[in-house]
């Protein structure tokens, strides 16, 4: 490309660069920011919760029996797992600070486990030879049943959710291991409250 070509561009950007700047030092100032009050981010985390002022509780709806455990089983697991936490039931036909809702099912599982004994290097039994071997690893599915228990927490003032928490835990065959288990399971579930 010529010089001359170039030249034409650069004179008229030159040229463009002598005219007047707009902003300048009496232009309007930029309007002030909203009030924050305005501002309503669903984002923007809520305040936390004080679990203290929670002091009783009652049903929101009481739990249904199950072909595992029976309502009033699941409802004293419950009633004996919240007083450990420092809640008690609110009088009769009192609604209490937190309302409380607990489901439990039967579930069907697969667990697997893996073993793996590795390479392995020695000396053979018969004639004193050396020797190295390599193994598969086993991998083994096992069917378990498992007792699932879902606690569900609402203020009693405004009917809000404040918390909720699922666990499982292995159960047998027996009507006592599916006690125990949902016992456990109520336990697990309650183990993370209050939050901190």
């Amino acid at each position: 490309m010529s010089s001359r070509a170039l030249l034409i561009p650069l004179c008229l950007s030159l040229a463009a660069c002598q005219g007047g700047n707009p902003y300048t030092s009496e232009s309007a100032p930029l309007p002030p920011p909203p009030p924050v009050e305005q501002i309503q981010s669903p984002t923007y985390p809520a305040a936390p919760r004080d679990f203290s002022s929670y002091r009783n509780w009652s049903w929101r709806s009481p739990p249904a029996a199950t072909a595992s455990i029976a309502a009033e089983e699941l409802q004293e697991m419950l009633a004996g797992a919240l007083d450990q936490r420092g809640l008690r039931p609110a009088s009769a036909g009192a609604k209490g600070d937190v309302q409380v809702s607990v489901s439990a099912n039967r579930e069907t599982r697969l667990r697997q486990t893996y073993d793996d004994y590795g390479p392995r290097v020695g000396v053979g039994r018969y004639g004193g030879g050396y020797g190295g071997w390599g193994s598969t690893p086993v991998v083994r599915t096992y069917e378990e049943e498992v007792i699932a228990v879902r606690v569900e927490m609402y203020d009693g003032a405004s009917g809000q959710p404040i918390w909720s928490n699922r666990a499982v835990a292995r159960s047998g065959g027996s009507q006592a291991e599916r006690k125990d288990a949902a016992r456990d399971a109520v336990n697990r579930a309650l183990a993370d409250y209050p939050p901190r």
